[in-house]
């Protein structure tokens, strides 16, 4: 454990002075050790999150946190960074609505600016029933606290002066939509470093290049720890957080858990000057974007729905979405590509998540989050807790393995593009 540097603008001058080559590590690379209390698999938004809440709320600090390629790398730099609570479940929206608020104050608990700007979404909705499912969300939404509003098709078209198509005469018009005020975005890669040097600060490690290929039952059938590249690592207690890889891991333990990997990809156009400042979601058209503070358009569609591993764009998927934005946004088809890019998703029967200890004693999971970004900060949360006293958080009670066994899905609506 060591003192975490304070940023500060007296910090930011005096290293200034120095053309900033004095700042510390953010965090230390220390040596791998053969043992630990808990090894959490992945270095992204989940894992990352979980073992700073172990160490706050719990005071668990002999932990390791191994990543087989480089902190922050995986699905937590493969998103949108939309940030949200508008849910439809009683289930989902009370942890929707505590994980928008724990990132509204990340950056002064973390002392670490994250770049969090409440930008507020607009759902642009083009058909009756979509409507109604939306004016249904608002009503259990406003149970638990999150803003849900419904606006004229006038209104969208003022908050929104780049919508110019979706007029009477097209085959989908606007209609209307719902303004939902607690939306917001941020930096990613903020968000990752943040937690990591504070990780570190409390005694936390973090092991890069360290790939886990294999988790390791005992005689007793019980987790006993995972056999990476760089040797065996022993643990009591192992959380998995590795989004679309988490049956890679599990069937190493002979694990069989019910999920399927899908391949959803995002893109990104050349910076323009101001045109939206807001989350655009169309869910009847199956696409929503930002504008990023650089002046890129970050653009979304539905996911690829065939199972796959796959991190790049199939082409009939990327068509599929700009066909869709075009027709509500035609002076987009000025924008020219700058990248595009892929992330593995995991996902249940139910699009709800699942966290739970599984059958192996001391494996515990964090997988099926539909959009998990905008879950990472309650996410650990609640995982922390699990890990820590074995019992699932009240949050997270609704989502573990036992909805399965007595078919008690959380049929949850709630993802960007869903319909």
């Amino acid at each position: 454990m060591h003192d975490m540097h304070n940023y500060s603008f007296a910090s930011l001058l005096r290293h200034g002075i120095n053309k900033h080559t004095t700042w510390p590590k953010a965090w230390r690379s220390p040596p791998l050790r053969d043992s630990y209390d808990v090894v959490i698999i992945g270095a992204g938004g989940h894992g990352l999150a979980t073992a700073y809440y172990l160490a706050k709320e719990h005071g668990l600090t002999n932990i390791a946190v191994v990543e087989r390629g480089w902190l922050g790398g995986g699905n937590i730099a493969r998103n949108t960074i939309t940030i949200r609570s508008n849910y439809m479940r009683d289930e989902s929206i009370p942890f929707y609505v505590k994980s928008v608020a724990l990132y509204e104050a990340m950056t002064r608990e973390l002392n670490f600016n994250t770049m969090h700007s409440k930008r507020t979404m607009i759902d642009v909705i083009q058909n009756y029933p979509m409507m109604r499912d939306r004016r249904r969300r608002q009503h259990i939404m406003d149970i638990y606290g999150s803003t849900y509003e419904q606006i004229s098709e006038a209104e969208v078209r003022k908050r929104i002066p780049a919508l110019t198509g979706g007029g009477p005469d097209a085959r989908l018009p606007v209609i209307g939509g719902m303004v939902h005020t607690d939306a917001a975005v941020n930096r990613h890669d903020a968000v990752a470093w943040g937690y990591a040097r504070a990780i570190d600060a409390m005694g936390g490690e973090i092991h890069q290049q360290t790939a886990v290929e294999s988790l390791v039952r005992g005689a007793d059938g019980a987790i006993e720890g995972v056999q990476t590249n760089r040797g065996l690592i022993r643990a009591k207690k192992v959380a998995v957080a590795v989004s679309g890889h988490t049956t890679t891991l599990t069937e190493t333990a002979g694990l069989t858990l019910p999920l399927r990997t899908m391949n959803l990809t995002a893109f990104v156009s050349e910076p323009v000057k101001p045109l939206v400042d807001v989350i655009v979601n169309c869910p009847d058209a199956g696409f929503y974007f930002s504008q990023s503070d650089k002046g890129e358009m970050v653009i979304g569609g539905a996911p690829d729905m065939g199972q796959s591993f796959r991190r790049d764009i199939k082409q009939h998927v990327f068509e599929d979405t700009v066909s869709a934005m075009l027709s509500l946004f035609p002076s987009f088809k000025k924008l020219k590509l700058m990248r595009q890019w892929g992330g593995h998703l995991d996902i249940a029967k139910d699009a709800s998540p699942i966290m739970d200890e599984t059958d192996v004693p001391g494996l515990f999971v964090t997988a099926g989050w539909w959009g998990g970004y905008k879950a990472i900060p309650a996410g650990g949360l609640t995982l922390a807790h699990l890990v820590a006293t074995g019992r699932p958080h009240e949050l997270m009670e609704a989502f573990t393995l036992k909805r399965f066994r007595h078919l008690d899905y959380v049929m949850e609506t709630g993802t960007t593009t869903a319909r």
